[in-house]
C-alpha cells in the first residue's frame, strides 16, 4: 500500500478556493504557481519588479492560469485579505505590510517552511555563514552512498515543496537553509547543523543580532530527540549548545575534543571519551583547504547515526568541489585558474586564500553588504603577490590593504578595474608559471551580475576562452 501524507491532504483541501498570495517570482516560488493552480487556489502574485521586467515565460503562465498580479515597488500595499501568504526568502517577515497582514489573520510562510511542516521524512537542515552548500551537498552524497533515497534542496537552488507527494517516512530530506528562510521559522529539522556564524547580509538584516537569531531557529524547535551539530571553534555556535533541546555533537579543527569529530594536523579523527580514532587523512580527499576539512567533519558528525563510517569515508574521498567554490577551471602555461565566485564575504575569501601554498594573484570585489574587510588586510599582504579589484567594494578592500601595507612597510601591486574582462587581462600579464589566479570576490554580486553563479559562469567562460 502506498504512503498517503495526511498533513498534505489536509493542506490541499484547505487551500482549495482560498485566497493565496505569492510574493516574489524567483526560483523558490515558481513551482508553487503550478501546484496552487492544480489545487484550485485563488492566487495573486506580487513582485516589486515592473511588468516589463518580468520574464515572458512567467507572464505567459500567470495569464494562462488567470492569476491576479500586482507589480512594482509599492505592490505590497495591496496585500490585503489573504488566507496564506508565501513570501520569497528575500522578502523579510519584518516588512510592515507582512506584519500588518499577519495581525489581520493571514498565515505568513515560505515554500521551505511548509515543506518542513508537512514532510513525512527525516529532515537534515544545514545553515551557517560559510560552507553550508558544500556541507549540505556532502551530507547528501554520503547518504546516497549508503543507498538512502534523498531529496536535496532549499537554499541550494531546488525548491522541494511540490515534491511532497513523492516523499515517504523512509526518505531523508537534506536542506540548505539561509538566514532569510529561517526568519520566523516555527519548526526545526530533526538533525540541525550550523557550520559557523560570522557577520553577513548586514545590508538586509536590521543588525547582526537579527541574523544570529534567524540562524538559531534551525534548532530552537527541536525536541529531546533532535540532534544539533555545532562548530566548537566558533564562539556563537559553541555557546548555542546551552540552548539545545536534544543531543549536541561538536566538530573542531582547533581543539582536541573529548567527544566529537576533529581535524588534527590534517588527520580527521573521531573522539569518544578522550579516545581519538584516526578515520581519514585529508591527503586522500579531492577538496582542499582547512575550511573544507571542517565541512568534512561536520558532514561525518551529521551522518554518524545514519551511515557506517566506512561508507561515509568512501563518499568523502569521491566528493568533488561544488561549482563556484574553489573550483579549478584550467591550467594555462603553468598557471592554475580557480573560480571561487560563491565567496561573497571576507571570511570565505580568507578561507580561499588559506587553501593555497602557491603564489596567488587575487581578483576580488563586488557588491557591498556592509561587511568589515579589515580581516583581509594582513592575509592579502602576506599571501597575495598581485591584487586585482573590481566593483563597489574595491575601495574598501584597497583601504584595508593600504593600512596593513603601511603597518608592515611592505607593498604589493594593486589594480582597480571596471570590467571582469580587464581583471583577466591583467592576471594573464602578471601570472607566472606555478602561480594561482584566484577569483574570490569577498563580496556579493548584485552590482554587476544576476547572482554569484552568473558571475562565476562569466568568469569561467572568459578563462576558457583565453
Amino acid at each position: 500500500m502506498s504512503y498517503e501524507n495526511s498533513k498534505l491532504k489536509e493542506f490541499n483541501e484547505y487551500i482549495r478556493y482560498r485566497k493565496i498570495a505569492v510574493i516574489g517570482l524567483g526560483v523558490s516560488n515558481l513551482p508553487l504557481l503550478d501546484y496552487l493552480y492544480e489545487k484550485k487556489a485563488q492566487v495573486t502574485v506580487f513582485d516589486e519588479r515592473n511588468l516589463d521586467e518580468i520574464p515572458q515565460n512567467i507572464m505567459e503562465k500567470i495569464t494562462m492560469y488567470e492569476f491576479k498580479f500586482e507589480f512594482g515597488k509599492n505592490c505590497l500595499e495591496k496585500l490585503i485579505g489573504f488566507n496564506i501568504i508565501f513570501r520569497s526568502p528575500s522578502c523579510l517577515p519584518t516588512r510592515i505590510e507582512l506584519e500588518k497582514a499577519a495581525n489581520e489573520g493571514a498565515i505568513i510562510t515560505t515554500e521551505v517552511e511548509m515543506l518542513m511542516e508537512m514532510c513525512p521524512a527525516k529532515i537534515i537542515g544545514v545553515t551557517g555563514s560559510d560552507g553550508k552548500t558544500t556541507t549540505t551537498s556532502m551530507i547528501n552524497s554520503i547518504l546516497r552512498k549508503a543507498n538512502y533515497n534523498t531529496f536535496l534542496g532549499g537554499n541550494i537552488g531546488t525548491p522541494l515543496f511540490t515534491r511532497l507527494p513523492e516523499m515517504t517516512p523512509d526518505d531523508i530530506v537534506v536542506l540548505e537553509l539561509s538566514s532569510f528562510q529561517l526568519m520566523n521559522m516555527k519548526t526545526s529539522p530533526d538533525i540541525a547543523v550550523i557550520t559557523n556564524i560570522t557577520p553577513n547580509h548586514l545590508n538586509i538584516h536590521k543588525d547582526y543580532q537579527e541574523y544570529i537569531d534567524a540562524k538559531k531557529n534551525i534548532y530552537k524547535y527541536q525536541d529531546e530527540n533532535g540532534i544539533l551539530i555545532l562548530n566548537y571553534d566558533n564562539p556563537i555556535t559553541k555557546e548555542s549548545a546551552k540552548e539545545a533541546n536534544g543531543k549536541v555533537i561538536y566538530f573542531s579543527s582547533q581543539t582536541k575534543l573529548e567527544n566529537g569529530f576533529i581535524v588534527d594536523e590534517n588527520i580527521i579523527k573521531e573522539c569518544n571519551d578522550k579516545v581519538r580514532k584516526h578515520i581519514l587523512d585529508t591527503k586522500e580527499v579531492i577538496l582542499r583547504g582547512k575550511h573544507n576539512y571542517q565541512n568534512i567533519v561536520a558532514a561525518i558528525a551529521t551522518t554518524k547515526t545514519l551511515v557506517d563510517i566506512d561508507v561515509a569515508i568512501e563518499a568523502i574521498k569521491e566528493f568533488k568541489p561544488v561549482e563556484h567554490r574553489i573550483e579549478f577551471i584550467r591550467e594555462i602555461n603553468g598557471v592554475k585558474w580557480y573560480n571561487d565566485s560563491a565567496s561573497s564575504s571576507p571570511t570565505r575569501t580568507l578561507s580561499g586564500i588559506n587553501s593555497f601554498d602557491e603564489n596567488i594573484i587575487l581578483i576580488a570585489g563586488g557588491y557591498d553588504k556592509n561587511l568589515d574587510y579589515e580581516p583581509l588586510g594582513k592575509p592579502i599582504l602576506n599571501k597575495v603577490s598581485n591584487l586585482i579589484l573590481i566593483g563597489q567594494t574595491a575601495g574598501k578592500i584597497y583601504d584595508v590593504v593600504k593600512v596593513e601595507s603601511e603597518s608592515q612597510n611592505k607593498k604589493i601591486p594593486v589594480n582597480i578595474c571596471d570590467t571582469l574582462e580587464q581583471t583577466i587581462e591583467i592576471a594573464k600579464k602578471v601570472a607566472k608559471k606555478g602561480d594561482v589566479v584566484l577569483f574570490s570576490p569577498a563580496s556579493a554580486s548584485f552590482d554587476m551580475f544576476k547572482d554569484f553563479a552568473d558571475r562565476g559562469h562569466k568568469f569561467k567562460n572568459l578563462v576558457n576562452n583565453i
